[in-house]
């Protein structure tokens, strides 16, 4: 358990307030969907912090975004003085490698390049180890949970079993980091991350036809709404499930496309994303104190998602409105 105060988060509290001036906001958003020319947005992106308007070229985005995310965390480490909090956002890129690494190694193919910087492991020396072996220097969740995935790829030929035994464990150290910061907020975001885990999990396995014992076995502990629950659905009662909650509106329009050949889960999908973005977003409101660190975490990464997006869609030449359909709520 934690024994941090908010006070203790006075410095950096301010810092963030002021470094959120330099967000992508709605406003820059709009701008860069509707520019003319490619100069105009790198002149945006620019204005966000990443490198300068003359040295930054189209080609070299990604690079600059991975290389900004990597700094962002290694900044705040140096001043938070709980890392867990700084753990929970990071542990999405380590369980994307081990992924990678397990489902790379049951093909026979070499995927080292697929691997993301930004977790708590540099990617190198986790492949490294992997490869021999040594899996040495890791959470004792995430180094059980590999060995797990790999041998039960390595009995079932099935990598989605694989990846189940991941995203539990994945879920599971999240809950437990939260848990021992003490932080209530964080907690809350969590348990918000297995509700929309499971939601979406519901109305992906009603689409598919798949039973309520299939449901039941895929869904993740940890949420607001049991699984249960959730699985005695089937997907077809979730607006009754998550009526009262952050998810009223996302689960009423889940309920709706819960059916083959119901539609896109386009606006389901956004509306999950903005939910968590609203949960967040109160942390704007708190002077100083663990939410501001764990708002502005939200907030960089679902940054540097909408600029993907952005560029994603402007180089596919998506007409604007197209772009605005795949962007979520913006946090500043």
């Amino acid at each position: 358990m934690s024994h941090t105060r908010d006070t203790d988060y006075l410095s950096i509290s301010t810092r963030i307030h002021a470094m959120e001036n330099r967000m992508l906001t709605r406003e820059r958003m709009e701008r860069m969907i509707d520019a003319k020319e490619d100069s105009e947005v790198l002149k945006i992106l620019s204005e966000c912090g990443y490198g300068s308007a003359d040295g930054l070229q189209l080609n070299t985005v990604d690079e600059a975004l991975s290389t900004a995310q990597a700094a962002t965390f290694q900044d705040l480490r140096a001043s938070v003085p709980d890392q867990r909090l700084l753990d929970v956002f990071q542990l999405k890129y380590d369980y994307h490698n081990a992924k990678t690494l397990v489902k790379a190694e049951g093909m026979g193919i070499h995927a080292d390049h697929l691997l993301m910087s930004g977790g708590r492991y540099a990617p190198a020396l986790l492949a490294d180890g992997y490869h021999k072996g040594e899996l040495r220097g890791l959470s004792e969740l995430y180094g059980a949970a590999i060995t797990k995935a790999k041998e039960t790829l390595a009995a079932s030929h099935d990598p989605q079993l694989a990846d189940l035994v991941l995203d539990r464990a994945y879920f599971a150290e999240m809950t437990q980091l939260a848990k021992d910061s003490g932080s209530a907020f964080l907690q809350g975001y969590v348990r918000l991350c297995v509700d929309i885990a499971n939601l979406r999990t519901a109305v992906r396995v009603a689409r598919m036809e798949k039973s309520s014992d299939f449901l039941s076995h895929v869904l993740i502990p940890g949420g607001s709404v049991s699984e249960t629950q959730i699985a005695r659905t089937r997907g077809e009662d979730l607006e009754g499930l998550f009526r009262t909650g952050a998810l009223a509106k996302a689960a009423e329009l889940g309920s709706a496309v819960a059916r083959p050949a119901s539609g896109a889960l386009t606006a389901f999908e956004r509306e999950c994303d903005n939910a968590l973005t609203n949960y967040l977003s109160s942390a704007r409101r708190v002077p100083f104190g663990e939410e501001t660190v764990i708002g502005y975490l939200y907030a960089k990464e679902a940054e540097l998602t909408a600029i993907r997006t952005i560029l994603a869609g402007r180089k596919a030449g998506l007409n604007g409105s197209t772009i605005r359909e795949r962007l979520r709520e913006s946090y500043v």
